[in-house]
């Protein structure tokens, strides 16, 4: 059995991956500052991560894979904090890949690309436009430089848009989701033409636990659907299914700058790793 350290286990998408690893029969370490909503079955681990110890990977448990999640305001795109915290996040990840960690994965976003319209792959060239972005991007191009050489294999799981579990979220349909339990009977809204790639947080846990496993494909791998599908119909779509009263009121904002009319990732290399575990299983 392998263990898996999951740092910000309480969080949106930390909860999902933790259970969907142990559901998998892995042993998972469960890092946070408290645990509430997290699957018991886990180990609870509260011990610092930014202390700046060299051997943070052996007071951690020694695990054999690391699933980065830990990031603060990751859904306030300018707040402070991601540069504030950046250095903090490089010295803890090459400690424990200098420790010893075999694998790492670490949570990236599109946001790392800014501005980009179509299809993004691993070689799409990177402007980011937003704090969260910038940040992302720094630790991405240092963590792929400092760890040459060091026997840990990196995967950067590139994030698009994640829908689902709305409770613990602050997407838009978690916005949606608290005005109509406010007794809202309208919410402003931007166009809704442009076209974003959607994945469910059930099915993106699941992604990133099997590219996490796995050291056949590494690097940049894009956890989405690769298919571009409209804002305004996916929100309508997800009104109808919770059957909310609420409606939108269309171009009550402007669309943001650095938004553009349709991007989306390209699934190869993640299609290419669940069909390998889906094979996998079937010749068990």
């Amino acid at each position: 059995m392998r263990t898996i350290l999951v740092t910000g286990a309480a969080g949106y998408i930390g909860r999902h991956v933790v259970k969907k690893a142990l559901d998998q029969g892995y042993a998972v370490i469960a890092s946070d500052f408290a645990f509430k909503g997290v699957d018991e079955r886990a180990e609870f681990c509260d011990y610092p991560l930014f202390g700046g110890e060299k051997d943070i990977y052996r007071r951690l448990g020694s695990p054999d894979v690391c699933i980065h999640l830990a990031w603060r305001d990751g859904f306030r795109h300018n707040s402070h904090a991601h540069m504030k915290d950046l250095s903090s996040h490089v010295t803890f990840l090459n400690n424990m890949a200098q420790g010893g960690l075999p694998a790492l994965t670490v949570m990236g976003t599109m946001h790392e690309v800014g501005y980009w319209e179509g299809c993004i792959d691993e070689n799409t060239p990177c402007n980011p436009m937003s704090q969260y972005g910038i940040a992302k991007n720094a630790l991405r191009q240092s963590l792929m430089l400092s760890l040459q050489g060091t026997g840990c294999t990196l995967h950067w799981l590139r994030a698009y848009y994640i829908t689902g579990d709305e409770a613990h979220g602050s997407s838009i349909f978690a916005k949606l989701t608290q005005a109509e339990q406010d007794g809202r009977k309208s919410f402003p809204f931007a166009s809704g033409q442009n076209k974003f790639d959607f994945v469910d947080i059930d099915e993106l846990a699941d992604m990133i636990v099997a590219a996490s496993v796995q050291n056949d494909i590494n690097g940049i791998i894009n956890v989405c659907s690769g298919v571009p599908v409209p804002l305004g119909e996916r929100v309508e779509q997800f009104l109808r299914e919770k059957q909310y009263r609420i409606r939108l009121e269309y171009g009550a904002f402007k669309d943001r700058p650095y938004d553009s009319p349709a991007v989306w990732g390209d699934p190869t290399k993640i299609r290419a790793i669940m069909a390998h575990r889906q094979h996998t299983e079937q010749t068990q």
